[in-house]
């Protein structure tokens, strides 16, 4: 197999002292990346996996890059897991040693692993580096965010992240000239496989924020960045600042590419990023198992709400319940997500029984997510099967389209919809918002009517609730599984609208 990142295989003298990583005030060159990897590699020799206490620092990158030169699959870990979780992903995995930055205090449930301390000024090395073993070979086990169990760990071969990455690099036109800025955790595929070696992969740089807020956002874009990767909850804060700055639109208008990811952007947070900077954010669909599978390209319509078209080599395909190609794509079936393509992982590491119901009898993996298809191949998520599908009245309904209804009134600050049991409907649609402002007393039947309007009667929901906040993940994706939980919280001036069924 060709190297993964063949800007550090063959190292030019005018390309050595090319930025490659900047995470806050450090930074290393690819000459210095090319040392600090290969003498971390050195190290890993033997090894059959490693784990990465998955920071958001130089060692971080410096110590997977280091990994996937020497052959060794590695682990990234989340630093904010609790014990419990931490301890079933060692156990599941069982790596040799974990990777780390010196100066971190790692917790308990890591104590039985050797310590390697990453150390990112290693001096260069004569022999030259590794190129990594075949294209099936492991790269990374990721674990999935366990929703409905203990986190199953997804094993993504080198093949699937140099197919992911090649497809970006031709549906947004990204090349070594990119400079990237974002500032997304680095134990998912999001942050680091797009974030970080997606850049090292073209022979471009990254610049971490480690922490995301607008003024990092506007300082790099300023200084030569010319991507920007986030979630909608990053969107979302750039969208509420930029009326009042000025400063911050100009700097998102010079981006060359605004991309969204992890969860669907609201069509509202991107009608006012595109009326603000005169650029339209673009969508990506992809999962831990599949890395990408449909985007929004550059050269394309930015059409907003939807995440683009199949990637090169992705097959994509929408079934019934019962496993048929939905008759016709035409915007507003609703099926269930299929792919299959270069980019899927191998297995659930020690979980045949789960892989094997991941996909369908002829090959296609089950992604699990509903979507609508538009005539010309673009794709519109409607929501998850499990929690975003509703079946009300006869009908299918996508959450999705609902919520993005709801945050367009001016008094939604947030919003998720979910169903639940109904006697005479099968679900009713339930909406939980987060009021931009006081509530008053007409406001639930006044979202009803809004979303009736704009939608279709029976997409309204029949129950409104109120919340002060709603419980979100590390990458900002909504938690519908603990909405029910929230309901103990609901504030006290909390209305339900009960609307009669028709």
């Amino acid at each position: 197999m060709s190297p993964l990142f063949p800007a550090l295989a063959d190292i030019s003298p005018t390309a050595a002292d090319r930025p490659a990583l900047r995470f806050g005030e450090r930074s290393l060159t690819y000459a210095e990346l090319a040392a600090a990897a290969g003498a971390t590699a050195g190290r890993l020799r033997g090894a059959d996996r490693v784990a990465v206490w998955a920071t958001p620092t130089l060692e971080t990158a410096v110590g997977v890059v280091a990994a996937l030169l020497a052959g060794v699959p590695a682990v990234p870990l989340n630093p904010k897991s609790g014990d419990s979780e931490l301890g079933h992903i060692v156990k599941d995995s069982a790596p040799q040693l974990v990777l780390t930055s010196p100066e971190a205090e790692l917790p308990s449930a890591l104590a039985q692993l050797e310590r390697v301390d990453v150390d990112v000024q290693a001096s260069p090395r004569e022999t030259p580096l590794p190129t990594g073993p075949t294209a099936d070979h492991p790269a990374l086990v990721v674990y999935t965010s366990g929703t409905t169990g203990p986190p199953k760990g997804a094993v993504i071969p080198r093949r699937a992240i140099a197919a992911t990455l090649d497809a970006l690099a031709d549906a947004w036109q990204w090349t070594g000239d990119d400079v990237l800025v974002h500032a997304l955790p680095l134990f998912h595929v999001h942050g680091l496989i797009l974030g970080v070696l997606g850049p090292l992969r073209r022979g471009g740089s990254v610049r971490h924020l480690g922490r995301f807020d607008t003024a990092g956002v506007a300082r790099e874009l300023d200084s030569g960045a010319t991507m920007l990767f986030g979630v909608p909850t990053m969107y979302h804060r750039l969208a509420e600042a930029l009326p009042g700055d000025p400063a911050l639109a100009a700097a998102l208008g010079r981006a060359r590419l605004l991309v969204s990811g992890s969860a669907a952007l609201p069509v509202h947070d991107h009608e006012r990023i595109a009326a603000a900077t005169g650029r339209r954010v673009i969508e990506r669909y992809g999962m831990t198992e599949t890395l990408m599978n449909t985007s929004v390209r550059a050269d394309g319509e930015p059409r907003a709400g939807t995440v683009g078209v199949p990637l090169p080599g992705v097959e994509l395909r929408l079934v019934e319940e019962d496993g048929t190609p939905v008759a016709a794509y035409d915007g507003e079936t609703v099926g269930e997500i299929q792919v299959r393509g270069p980019n899927l992982f191998t297995e659930y590491l020690n979980r045949p029984d789960a892989t094997a119901a991941a996909f369908a009898p002829d090959g296609w993996f089950r992604t699990g997510d509903m979507a609508v298809r538009d005539p010309d191949g673009y794709v519109r998520i409607v929501g998850r099967k499990a929690t975003d599908l509703i079946k009300s009245g006869g009908y299918k309904i996508g959450a999705g389209e609902i919520e993005n209804a709801l945050l367009e009134h001016p008094a939604v600050r947030e919003a998720a919809v979910t169903g639940e049991p109904d006697d005479d409907l099968g679900e009713r649609i339930v909406a939980w918002v987060v009021p931009a402002d006081a509530l008053h007393d007409d406001l639930a039947a006044e979202l009803t009517r809004h979303v009736a309007d704009r939608l279709a009667p029976h997409k309204r929901p029949r129950t409104v609730r109120f919340l002060g906040s709603l419980p979100r993940n590390d990458m900002g994706k909504i938690m519908k599984r603990a909405l029910k939980d929230a309901q103990k919280d609901v504030r006290k001036d909390a209305l339900e609208n009960v609307s009669g069924h028709g």
